[in-house]
């Protein structure tokens, strides 16, 4: 396939309403028995449920400027998130409370995401565009056939590999309101929010995720240098879940960037099989 410098035609943005079991997430390492890996999803999903109120937001709050395929794929962002939210929000209760720092973690994410709405909608909609490039870089990761997933509990796996699918599906759309609606700005200065907003994302996330997944390991009764050294490995060392994202994470700061560059249309038809789209109502 050539690669795209919009989003393809053929990309349907498709809500599917699915309800997932998680008990395996309060039984230990549901991650085919890796607890540094566990711990690692274990924090991403306690990120998810407020990160995800705030992208649909961000979106929601520049709808009026949309109109078209572009409007319809907000509407079908906005109800793919809210989904995401809830299933999150389920996973997330199946731990224990008692054991793991899970309201500190909460409240922490509140905190994070309180600020970045005080900015005002741009600030939003700029945070919003930076971590959907993370999620949907670690979506590609998801949906490839290797042994990130061995040995993994089969519904934690459809869990992932669903979110997977539609963060791909939709990784584009805060990317194109994003363009519709700066459009009138000169192209540095619109480089530049997007190289600026990036950067700290990508501070702030790493280093959020790994203090996050360390406190849990912490509370499983690690040191914490040993928990730390672990999950930046587990990131950036085997199996890399940051570190196999580098060709992607870098073509970010090219000026003519847009997310379906990394055209992934194939693997995603691939994992679209395995779920039957059961349209919900915003």
């Amino acid at each position: 396939m050539a690669t795209p410098r919009t989003t393809p035609e053929d990309v349907t943005v498709t809500p599917r309403d699915l309800h997932f079991d998680t008990q395996a997430v309060g039984k230990g390492a549901w991650l085919g028995g890796d607890v540094v890996g566990t711990a690692v999803f274990n924090a991403l999903s306690l990120t998810f449920p407020d990160g995800e109120r705030l992208f649909m937001d961000a979106v929601r709050h520049y709808r009026p400027k949309l109109s078209g395929k572009l409007l319809d794929d907000a509407k079908a962002f906005i109800t793919q998130e809210a989904i995401h939210s809830r299933e999150h929000v389920a996973m997330n209760g199946g731990l224990d409370r008692d054991r793991y720092p899970v309201a500190a973690i909460e409240a922490q994410v509140k905190e994070r995401t309180a600020m970045v709405r005080g900015r005002g909608p741009m600030a939003m909609l700029g945070a919003t565009i930076a971590l959907e490039h993370f999620t949907s870089m670690m979506a590609d990761s998801f949906m490839r056939e290797d042994d990130l997933f061995k040995n993994t509990d089969p519904e934690m796996k459809r869990l992932w590999q669903w979110h997977a699918l539609e963060e791909t599906e939709h990784k584009a759309v805060a990317f194109d309101v994003f363009q519709e609606v700066t459009k009138g700005w000169k192209p540095l200065d619109r480089y530049r929010l997007r190289v600026r907003v990036m950067v700290l994302i990508s501070i702030m996330f790493t280093r959020n995720i790994t203090i996050y997944a360390s406190d849990l390991l912490v509370a499983d009764g690690m040191k914490p240098g040993v928990a730390r050294a672990k999950v930046l490995w587990f990131l950036f060392g085997t199996p890399g879940l940051f570190r196999r994202c580098a060709n992607e994470y870098w073509a970010w700061y090219r000026p003519s960037f847009h997310p379906w560059d990394h055209d992934n249309r194939e693997r995603l038809a691939g994992l679209r099989n395995q779920f039957t789209p059961a349209m919900a109502a915003e």
